[in-house]
């Protein structure tokens, strides 16, 4: 079973969702080609913004209100981040919308970035999320989840086939995302895609590095540092195949 993977790395403008809108627009129709899904960057319309009480919308705000105009009017299902504001609490959210414009899955960001004082300003996720698309089990995560493996440990005790991470990751810890990538795929025996963005923002600057790994850490696609929509295939037979050829996961104790 083969799912289609189109890959949208961009350089958005800081806390400027229309102009980012504009931009995600302008994006697709020069550039997609069709895909099952369609993968934006951590944050995809603000940047990543401290300014969360401001930036922050109900679950059927503007921001899914565009997701969902996106996975309707090309035919795809979407992922991408917003900045969700739950009763009391805020949180960097990954959502996960349907071609028919439904919400398939929402994750809440579980590990806050503390050394940016992301802590202070938004609320920790509480669960893992999988979202089951198309015969897909796809973990979701969102940036700095990437540095903590139990998560994604999680993830495989689950049998994914697919683990997603949306970021704002900048360039001079860029290695790290790559290499982190390369092991959430190697370690979990399943394909790893990891979307980034480009440009700068008042902090910090990002180059990219959207990355997509085979089960067995090979590098499908890299992105160099520009906007752009890649494509690519993924087979779940070659998943399956290299868990049945190497067992390992039968092989965990200490969960």
């Amino acid at each position: 079973m083969k799912m289609k993977a189109a890959i949208l790395q961009y350089s958005p403008e800081w806390e400027n969702k229309k102009a980012n809108e504009d931009k995600i627009k302008s994006l697709m129709d020069s550039s997609f080609s069709g895909a099952d899904i369609l993968i934006m960057p951590e944050m995809t319309l603000t940047g990543f913004s401290m300014r969360s009480s401001e930036l922050a919308e109900g679950k059927d705000g503007k921001s899914v209100e565009f997701f969902r105009y996106i996975a309707e009017a090309y035919q795809t299902s979407v992922i991408a981040g917003y900045i969700l504001k739950s009763g009391k609490s805020i949180y960097n959210t990954l959502v996960h919308v349907s071609p028919q414009g439904q919400v398939i899955a929402s994750y809440n960001k579980i590990h806050p970035f503390s050394f940016s004082g992301e802590d202070k300003y938004y609320s920790a996720g509480k669960k893992t999320v999988i979202s089951e698309y198309k015969g897909w089990k796809i973990g979701l995560s969102v940036c700095y989840d990437l540095r903590f493996p139990e998560l994604f440990r999680q993830y495989a005790k689950e049998n994914v086939d697919l683990i997603i991470n949306i970021a704002n990751w900048p360039v001079p810890r860029v290695h790290h995302y790559t290499h982190l990538l390369k092991a959430r795929a190697i370690e979990n025996l399943c394909y790893v895609i990891g979307v980034n963005r480009v440009g700068p923002d008042p902090k910090s600057v990002y180059n990219g590095q959207s990355s997509v790994y085979a089960p067995l850490g090979e590098e499908v696609v890299t992105l160099i540092d520009m906007e752009q929509i890649r494509t690519v295939i993924l087979d779940r037979d070659l998943v399956l195949n290299t868990k049945t050829k190497f067992p390992f996961l039968n092989d965990i104790k200490l969960m």
